[in-house]
């Protein structure tokens, strides 16, 4: 397997989680993001200047779409890191088998790693922990379980999110309480760099800065109305009819290029 932190292509395969919502981009585009796999590309860079990057992510796929469309391109751009996670969305809606997409993951990696990369995958987080993710925590866990004996078989590295207490914190998530804020994303890229040794300045599981005084009860269901309003329920109306955030969508980084 290639030393990760030597990698001279890095492509990263997944949906929102990786595409980088909602880390706004530095150069100011709409709708465009940065997150955690644009700023481990940037670590990477600084150690093996002339990384070349691609960022095969997109919003709202399944697994089995993943798989289907982005893991042939990433095995033929012949890359030596890659950052595979998937799943999450598959999770959260109602009979989703962990069982079942395990097996597709499974066949997924073994193609990743015959290109003789090094594959990174990754654990869900404890939605036990994060406001109305109790519900999949027993389907979560399972699947983590599952992950972690491909990850044994295959030889890729484990980013364990599960145990990772950093992100506990609601800071660490943006107000739809699905993705990752922009300080969260900064502390994934630390948190992906420590898992593959990778010499980084930061630490992604520093302490948070004490946080102010917690909002009052009618504050609370203010801000879950608001959330119902203008996340749950587009999320329900898209799945009634079948739609998707990432229909239509490219990928916003589909060429491996510099930095």
């Amino acid at each position: 397997m290639r030393e990760a932190k030597q990698a001279t292509t890095y492509v990263a395969i997944g949906d929102s989680f990786t595409e980088g919502l909602n880390d706004p981009d530095p150069s100011g585009a709409p709708d465009r993001f940065r997150g955690w796999a644009d700023r481990l590309a940037e670590h990477l860079a600084r150690e093996r200047p002339g990384l070349r990057y691609a960022n095969l992510a997109v919003r709202g796929k399944l697994l089995r779409q993943v798989v289907d469309d982005q893991v042939p391109r990433a095995v033929a751009l012949d890359p030596d890191l890659v950052t595979f996670c998937a799943g999450g969305n598959d999770m959260i809606r109602p009979g989703a088998d962990p069982d079942a997409l395990a097996v597709v993951f499974d066949d997924a990696v073994r193609r990743l790693r015959g290109t003789g990369a090094h594959v990174v995958i990754f654990t869900g987080f404890d939605t036990g922990k994060l406001r109305a993710g109790g519900r999949i925590r027993g389907k979560a866990a399972t699947f983590n379980m599952h992950l972690r004996a491909i990850a044994d078989v295959r030889g890729c590295t484990v980013v364990d999110l599960w145990s990772a207490s950093a992100f506990h914190d609601p800071r660490a998530w943006y107000e739809d309480r699905l993705h990752l804020s922009p300080e969260g994303h900064r502390r994934m890229a630390l948190r992906v760099a420590d898992a593959i040794g990778l010499d980084v300045d930061g630490s992604w599981h520093e302490p948070w800065p004490e946080p102010g005084a917690a909002p009052d009860w009618l504050t609370q269901r203010r801000q879950d109305l608001h959330w119902a309003r203008t996340y749950l329920l587009p999320w329900i109306g898209r799945r009634a009819t079948g739609r998707s955030s990432g229909d239509g969508r490219e990928p916003k980084r589909p060429t491996p290029l510099p930095l």
